[in-house]
């Protein structure tokens, strides 16, 4: 990977983050932070990289703007210019959101635009994701997603919403969608549907923003709950992906590498957040994760945790990570017969599970048109490799595995 294409995946929603507390404009700061790449690729393979990417960037990104204000007559233009002129490179934090890209994501997570709206342009400005893996996070398709970014910017542009820090007050209204912002940062992280098979910067931040928020609102139990989720699921980092990079599963796993210093921090989240009995999906999911944390899990207590989850949310990908549990209570036919009504032929992972339960059964035929559905829907080079090793063992007709690709290792 060169310098630019790692700045760009770095730093580029901390320079957009910067250039929106300087412009006061969405479209604006984004355009003159892509000029400033443009530049850079232009000099850096000629120059060198600079030592600090992301201070060139945002500077070279703050010309651009004040080149562009100096071309305007008008006199709004001029006072930009003077603000831009005078303004630091890194403006001092204030205000009760104190970084920027957090409180660039409360800004965008803005009641006026519909939740989907919302996350899709924050992932997309900030959350260093493309349209195609925001697409794949939603399970709908690009044009969809890069429809619903299109429409967010046009609506904070005509409804003339301003960038400021939120108040205090402003914040619980914005919550539940700058969780999800921050969680699917940390999917896309966890096991990345671009070429790298994890990312650990995804994965790095995600849990930097959660931190940042649980300092934030120390009160609310699903930040504690995602916080404690994204730490537990970050502890197995280390176990989960081979030097060839192939993917472990968690059954599999050393669990010598696993972080202990992380399990016993996410541990006592959980436990923090069952004092409080005020339980939410993300409190639960973290639950579920803590179960793991502890040799051998009980997979009794995942599927009453399930149970749980499905009242809170009952969507189909929560009813399918609740059929792999029940495969390890009641066997795979049980398990089975659950997958039935489960509306996701478009996730690889439904196919994966699907495939996995009927080799169990020895169905090897049907087990092997499910895996390569699952191929069919999948990019990631890690999940890929998983899926042909288990086609090549039904052409060998090797004895049937009993762990699924979900089996407790995937975020739900």
């Amino acid at each position: 990977m060169s310098g630019i294409e790692r700045a760009f995946r770095d730093e580029y929603g901390r320079a957009v983050a910067v250039l929106v507390r300087l412009a006061g404009d969405v479209d604006l700061a984004e355009e003159a932070v892509q000029e400033a790449f443009a530049v850079a690729a232009e000099r850096w393979p000629r120059d060198g990289t600079p030592p600090s990417p992301a201070g060139w960037l945002i500077t070279t990104a703050r010309n651009t703007l004040i080149d562009r204000h100096r071309r305007e007559a008008a006199r709004p233009g001029r006072q930009a210019e003077a603000l831009l002129l005078h303004a630091p490179d890194e403006p001092a934090e204030e205000g009760p959101v104190p970084d920027d890209r957090l409180r660039l994501i409360f800004t965008c997570c803005h009641p006026a635009l519909g939740e989907s709206a919302r996350i899709a342009l924050t992932l997309r400005l900030l959350g260093g994701l493309t349209t195609g893996e925001i697409a794949r996070a939603f399970l709908v398709s690009e044009a969809t997603v890069a429809q619903r970014v299109v429409r967010a910017k046009a609506k904070i542009r005509h409804a003339g919403i301003p960038y400021r820090v939120p108040s205090d007050a402003d914040l619980p209204g914005r919550l539940s969608s700058v969780l999800a912002v921050v969680y699917l940062i940390f999917n896309e992280g966890y096991l990345s549907g671009s070429g790298d098979p994890v990312r650990d910067d995804l994965c790095a931040e995600a849990v930097r923003l959660g931190r940042l928020l649980a300092e934030l609102m120390p009160d609310e139990p699903e930040v504690l709950g995602l916080l404690a989720l994204m730490l537990l699921i970050h502890s197995r980092r280390a176990a989960r992906v081979t030097a060839g990079g192939s993917l472990v599963l968690l059954a599999d796993q050393d669990r010598s590498l696993w972080d202990r210093d992380l399990i016993a921090e996410g541990q006592d989240l959980v436990r923090r957040c069952l004092r409080r009995n005020r339980p939410g999906p993300y409190q639960i999911q973290a639950a579920v994760n803590a179960v793991h944390s502890d040799a051998p899990t009980d997979w009794r207590q995942v599927v009453r945790l399930y149970d749980q989850h499905l009242a809170l949310a009952p969507t189909p990908v929560v009813a399918l990570h609740r059929a792999v549990a029940v495969a390890e209570v009641d066997g795979p036919a049980a398990a089975l017969t659950l997958l039935d009504d489960l509306d996701l032929d478009g996730h690889h992972l439904f196919h994966a599970v699907r495939a996995d339960l009927l080799r169990r059964l020895g169905r090897d035929e049907e087990a092997g048109h499910a895996y390569e559905a699952a191929l069919a829907r999948t990019e990631n080079p890690a999940e890929r490799e998983v899926l042909l090793r288990r086609l090549a063992q039904i052409a060998e007709a090797g004895p049937p595995t009993r762990r699924c690709p979900a089996s407790g290792d995937r975020p739900t």
